[in-house]
């Protein structure tokens, strides 16, 4: 099983990925919505499927989005494709929430995804999204409430995204601070992670 693969980004389409690592080129079906460079060295966390008739490669920006397709892949109802489909829809922070929450309405309005597969979502994921949240801002309230502590889990995850597309940690992280300065503190990582682009 590959946890993460590091290379140089060779080809990027809106949901094919090819990473070169060691001259070998490995292909990986992506999640819309995340900028890839081609050309730069990248992180990308992996899942992989072996079927009889081939071996597949997911990829994703944070192995917290990586771990979230695992457990969207638990949903009776829910392959693969059905799962880069909900994860291209929201980000993964409103995904949670909306699962969390039961917002029915807003799961429902992820192309691919029927009511069925929407209840079975909500049935057997709702306690796991509250738990993943909690635990989230739990980690963010300690990151607050001492000096010199861990960042924030949103900004590490800022860091994070950016590192995948090819930035330095160094580099990653003075970008992000510097725009999480610009920020209020409850902007959601997708603003910040823009943000820190163009900073």
């Amino acid at each position: 099983m590959y946890d993460y693969l590091e290379g140089q980004i060779a080809l990027h389409s809106a949901t094919r990925l090819v990473v070169d690592v060691g001259g070998v080129g490995y292909e990986l079906s992506t999640p819309l919505g995340y900028a890839w460079t081609v050309g730069r060295r990248a992180r990308v966390w992996a899942h992989q499927i072996v079927r009889a008739d081939a071996h597949l490669l997911y990829g994703f920006p944070d192995a917290d989005t990586r771990d979230l397709f695992r457990v969207l892949l638990t949903v009776t109802g829910v392959g693969p494709r059905l799962a880069l489909g909900i994860l291209s829809g929201l980000p993964r922070r409103e995904l949670l929430e909306a699962i969390a929450q039961g917002d029915r309405r807003r799961l429902l309005a992820l192309r691919g995804i029927g009511k069925r597969t929407v209840d079975q979502v909500l049935l057997q994921l709702s306690d796991k999204a509250r738990e993943l949240l909690a635990a989230e801002r739990a980690s963010g309230a300690e990151a607050r409430a001492a000096p010199g502590a861990a960042l924030p889990r949103r900004v590490e995850d800022a860091i994070a995204a950016l590192i995948s597309i090819g930035y330095a940690d160094k580099d990653a992280r003075r970008q992000v601070e510097r725009a999480a300065a610009t920020l209020s503190p409850d902007a959601d990582l997708e603003l910040l992670v823009r943000t820190a682009l163009s900073a």
